[in-house]
């Protein structure tokens, strides 16, 4: 890898202080996730799903009746199709299959179970739509990693169908903030950081909420019965426990689970696949992994 690379995604992370309200952060992330813009080559499609803003993505020579739902990341309280559009896009086409991008509620307009909410509509939407629950995979990064997980959790305590896999990128998973790397990583991560993760809990939790909840920290879920999981995370991340946590608990609850520590790698580096090689080869390593499960 070139380090010039991820030394201009950092550059371009750091070249401004994080705004400090909502609309300003929401501009923001919006700005450097689609500071390069989706292929040519891919369709884009909006949709209403049911009631939730969405928007269908297909790449030349994929699968339209396989689909890969995801979650964008922003800590519950920013992001968007438009910032992980590149992301989602280039993930579909690594997969071969069609995705769907939700536009979920956002916090603290809209606190749990908003996001959670928005998440099962989709499912169910993706369900009467005819395509089965074995093909289909969930994902998402950061926030949409844990929501990917809190929403599997409520399709199993609803004894409902799950989908065929999960891929979690940079999983925020314990909203207690207990692992060790907020710590020892700090000063290498460029964007998450303890203080601002506290933040983002108090605007996403209710007042009367344990973080420890599994359904906002699915790190103390019962994860049994959960279908195969794909974790990729950089080792320059704070949330780096996160995801280790996380894989020691599913595979302790007999779920098939791999992890992928990227080197150098900061969080949701594919976000910027473009100009970064190894976002490409982890939606290459994400790609065949869904491809596998489906």
């Amino acid at each position: 890898m070139e380090q010039s690379e991820i030394g201009a995604v950092r550059a371009l992370l750091t070249s401004k202080p994080r705004p400090v309200g909502w609309t300003e952060r929401r501009q923001r992330l919006d700005e450097v996730g689609s500071v390069w813009p989706v292929a040519d080559d891919i369709k884009c499609t909006p949709v209403d799903v049911d009631g939730v803003d969405g928007e269908w993505s297909l790449a030349p020579g994929s699968d339209a009746s396989h689909v890969l739902m995801y979650f964008h990341g922003g800590g519950y309280c920013s992001g968007s199709i438009l910032s992980h559009r590149r992301l989602v896009t280039e993930a579909g086409r690594a997969a071969g299959m069609r995705t769907l991008a939700l536009n979920y509620r956002l916090a603290p307009e809209h606190p749990f179970p908003a996001a959670l909410a928005d998440a099962l509509t989709a499912w169910h939407y993706l369900r009467r739509q005819g395509i089965e629950a074995k093909h289909i995979a969930i994902g998402g990064d950061s926030a949409g990693g844990n929501l990917t997980l809190s929403l599997m959790g409520r399709l199993q305590q609803a004894q409902e169908e799950r989908p065929a896999c999960a891929w979690l990128l940079s999983p925020w998973t314990d909203l207690t903030m207990s692992g060790s790397t907020l710590a020892t990583k700090d000063s290498v991560d460029p964007i998450i950081h303890g203080g601002y993760l506290h933040e983002l809990a108090d605007a996403y939790l209710p007042d009367s909420m344990d973080p420890k909840d599994p359904r906002v920290s699915p790190l103390y879920a019962n994860l049994h019965g959960l279908p195969p999981i794909l974790i990729q995370v950089g080792s320059d991340e704070t949330l780096l426990e996160d995801a280790v946590r996380l894989t020691a608990a599913a595979g302790a609850a007999d779920v098939a689970v791999t992890l992928e520590v990227w080197p150098q790698m900061i969080h949701a580096w594919p976000l910027w696949n473009a100009h970064l090689e190894p976002g490409r080869q982890a939606l290459a390593h994400a790609g065949r992994f869904m491809r596998r499960c489906l």
